[in-house]
């Protein structure tokens, strides 16, 4: 019986999508053309950070808006992050109220989505969840032309993205659609690389800034260092907390990905976007979105974050949230950061 209601609550949702004003399905000619084969798709790795950390960021004023993450390394910042920024709108199954551009221009600086192949063209990028029947924001590539441009106009930014690869798709391709939408050229590459960077080596924004090198880059399965080196395996930096939450309280820090990892060298992904059941499948909660996004209360991101501070002995890394319009995200991540 679960099944036939998860694949009716699918279907009436994919109904919903077709009904959406202004879909439609991707054409074949205007499919992205995958990017030719290229010999290379790795950066020179990034210069190591000044012995002077303070000196490296003088002639930055602002980092990410404020003077005080200037001479902070990058494992010692906490950002709001926008959980399935790409999937925009006011379908059940939509996470965004406002689309990318909006989403940097208010201060977020973490973006996660979801990548699978394309339905008409196998060699395409798109940004889907689950289906691209379900959910298709359409091509990675033009979603990376969106953040190259906001990073063209603001030099002084450090933006980071989380992508997740859905149908295993080799780790060249991400590298290709990386490179043919130019953004590969602010791609942080570790000085380590292809070994991990420790936490305590990591460069400070005013670094990332002055070097050129203002976007990091994670993938959850399939990076490899040696063919692509600025994609960075989320799992070997990161570890998350349970997600698919529907118990607006947030109980529960616990290590969920990687399984069996240890929280030792590790940074840490909070994953604070709450679920609603909608006839045996969840969707995300967009009536009580203000009050998961507050800064303090109950079943807040500041309450949650404070369990798993008291857990861990410091701050989480990264705070995942749907609609992150509502509430007070960037209060509450100005909050984490002691500010």
């Amino acid at each position: 019986m679960a099944s036939i209601q998860q694949g009716l609550t699918r279907a009436l949702l994919a109904i919903l999508l077709l009904l959406q004003p202004g879909f439609a399905l991707p054409r074949a000619g205007g499919v992205q053309a995958r990017a030719p084969a290229s010999t290379s798709t790795s950066s020179s790795p990034t210069p190591a950070p000044s012995t002077s950390r303070t000196a490296s960021s003088a002639a930055t004023k602002t980092c990410n808006g404020r003077s005080e993450y200037c001479n902070r390394s990058y494992s010692n910042v906490t950002f709001v992050g926008s959980h399935d920024s790409a999937f925009v709108g006011s379908l059940p199954q939509q996470n965004q109220n406002i689309d990318i551009k909006a989403q940097l221009d208010m201060g977020i600086r973490y973006l996660q989505t979801q990548t699978h192949h394309s339905i008409l063209d196998d060699d395409t990028l798109e940004l889907c969840h689950t289906s691209c029947f379900l959910k298709d924001a359409g091509t990675l590539k033009s979603y990376l032309g969106t953040v190259k441009d906001w990073l063209d106009d603001n030099p002084d930014e450090v933006v980071t993205l989380l992508l997740t690869n859905g149908d295993s798709v080799s780790i060249t391709d991400f590298g290709d659609t990386f490179k043919s939408s130019r953004i590969d050229k602010y791609a942080f590459v570790p000085s380590s690389s292809p070994d991990k960077l420790s936490m305590d080596d990591w460069p400070t924004l005013g670094d990332l800034i002055s070097s050129g090198k203002r976007l990091v880059v994670f993938l959850d399965y399939g990076a490899d260092t040696t063919k692509v080196n600025y994609i960075l395996d989320e799992f070997t930096y990161y570890f998350e907390t349970p997600y698919d939450v529907t118990d607006s309280s947030f109980p529960d820090c616990k290590i969920d990905r990687p399984s069996g990892a240890s929280a030792s060298g590790r940074m840490y992904v909070v994953n604070h976007f709450l679920d609603v059941d909608l006839f045996g499948a969840k969707v995300p909660d967009r009536d009580h979105a203000a009050k998961t996004n507050a800064a303090t209360g109950d079943g807040s991101i500041g309450a949650q974050a404070d369990k798993c501070k008291a857990l861990y002995d410091r701050a989480p890394n990264v705070v995942l949230a749907d609609f992150v319009d509502q509430g007070g995200v960037m209060d509450a991540q100005k909050a984490l950061n002691g500010l």
